[in-house]
C-alpha cells in the first residue's frame, strides 16, 4: 500500500492549440518540468513529422520534444477533459481555430491566450473573442520578452500571466513556471494583452529604421516614442500606465524592436532594403504579427481618440508604398510638444 510519502500526484496535462514555433516552445518547457501536455497541431502531415523527428522540423528544428509531450491533430484527444488550454496560434486563425476545436474544451477550462495580436477583422482583443466564441469559460493572458527557440532551449527568462481572477493568475503561475521560467501576475489584462500587440508594430518600426542604417540614436529614440505611443492607447483604454513600464511592456517592446530573433524586426528591415511585403512574408514559415496588427491598432486609437503617429507612418510604409525616408520625414517634421503627457481633468 502506499503510504503516501515521498510520493505526489501525477501533474494535470495540459492542452496547447497551435505547434508553430511559440506553441511548442512552451510544450517542451512544461514537457521538461514533467507536465503532461497534449500539442495540437492544425495538419495531421504536421503531427506526424513531429512524432517521427521528435521535435518540430519546421519550426523549431534541433530542439527535442520531451516523451511528456503528446502531438496530435486530433482535438478531441487533445482537449478533452483538460482543464487548462493554451492557445497559441496566430491572431488571424484564432476565430477559425476555435471554432473547430471549440467543442472539445472543458465547460470549466480555464483559457490562456498566448497569441501576441489582435484578431484583424474586427480589432478585438484576443481574450476578448476566447471569451465570446467559448462563453463560461475563465479567460488569462501569457505575455512578455520571449522568443520561442531561446524558452525550447531552457534559457532564462520572465514572462507575466494575467487574469482578472488572482486566484486563477496564481495557480497558473504556479502550473505554467519552471527552473528557467519566471512568472509574475497581473490583474491588468488590457494593458498586458495590448503591449503584447502593438510592440510588435514597433518592432516593424524599428527594423524599418535600421534597414535604412539610421544608427542607434534613431533607434532608441524610436523605441522610447513607441513606448509613449503604446502608453496614451492603453491608459485610454483603461489600461493600467505601470503595466507597460513592466514585462509586456518594456521588456517585450525592447526584446522585439532589439532581438537578432525578432521576426517583426526583421520584416522590417528586409522591406526598408527594397524587398515587397508579399515576399518577405512568404520567406519566412513564422508570421509577423506586426504586419496584421497595425490597422487594427490605429482604429482601435482612432475610436479612443489617440494620435499614434508611427503606428501611422509604418501603416504607409506596409500598404501605401511610402518611402521610409519620406516616413521618418514625416515623424520629425511634426510639430514639436512636451514630452509629458498632459490628461485632462474631469
Amino acid at each position: 500500500m502506499d503510504d503516501g510519502v515521498g510520493s505526489r500526484a501525477p501533474a494535470a496535462p495540459v492542452a496547447i492549440i497551435g505547434a508553430g514555433s511559440w506553441g511548442t516552445a512552451l510544450a517542451i518547457h512544461l514537457g521538461r518540468a514533467g507536465t503532461p501536455v497534449r500539442l495540437w497541431a492544425r495538419d495531421a502531415a504536421v503531427a506526424r513529422a513531429m512524432r517521427g523527428a521528435g521535435e518540430n522540423p519546421r519550426y523549431l528544428p534541433g530542439c527535442r520534444l520531451p516523451d511528456a509531450v503528446t502531438v496530435t491533430a486530433d482535438a478531441g484527444v487533445a482537449l478533452d477533459d483538460v482543464g487548462t488550454v493554451l492557445v497559441a496560434v496566430p491572431s488571424h486563425v484564432v476565430e477559425a481555430v476555435v471554432g473547430a476545436v471549440g467543442g472539445h474544451v472543458a465547460p470549466r477550462a480555464v483559457l490562456v491566450s498566448a497569441t501576441k495580436g489582435l484578431e484583424p477583422q474586427g480589432g478585438r482583443r484576443i481574450s476578448l473573442l476566447l471569451a465570446d466564441r467559448l462563453p463560461g469559460r475563465t479567460v488569462a493572458v501569457l505575455s512578455g520578452p520571449s522568443f520561442a527557440r531561446e524558452v525550447a532551449q531552457g534559457r532564462p527568462a520572465a514572462l507575466v500571466v494575467a487574469c482578472a481572477d488572482e486566484a486563477v493568475a496564481a495557480e497558473l503561475q504556479r502550473r505554467l513556471a519552471g527552473p528557467a521560467l519566471r512568472l509574475y501576475t497581473n490583474r491588468d489584462v488590457l494593458g498586458v494583452e495590448l503591449g503584447g500587440a502593438v510592440k510588435n508594430v514597433m518592432a516593424i518600426a524599428t527594423g524599418l529604421v535600421d534597414g535604412i542604417g539610421l544608427g542607434e540614436n534613431a533607434r532608441a529614440a524610436l523605441i522610447t516614442r513607441g513606448l509613449a505611443e503604446i502608453v496614451r492607447l492603453g491608459t485610454a483604454m483603461g489600461a493600467q500606465p505601470a503595466t507597460f513600464g513592466g514585462l509586456a511592456g518594456l521588456g517585450d517592446l525592447v526584446l522585439t524592436c532589439t532581438g537578432t530573433l525578432s521576426r517583426n524586426h526583421a520584416l522590417g528591415r528586409e522591406v526598408a532594403r527594397g524587398r515587397p511585403l508579399g515576399q518577405v512574408e512568404a520567406d519566412t514559415p513564422m508570421v509577423a504579427e506586426g504586419v496584421r496588427t497595425v490597422a487594427s491598432v490605429l482604429r482601435m486609437a482612432r475610436g479612443a481618440g489617440v494620435s499614434m503617429p508611427i503606428c501611422e507612418e509604418v501603416a504607409a510604409v506596409l500598404f501605401e508604398g511610402k518611402a521610409v525616408a519620406e516616413a521618418l520625414a514625416s515623424l520629425l517634421a511634426r510639430e514639436p510638444r512636451p514630452e509629458e503627457e498632459r490628461v485632462p481633468h474631469a
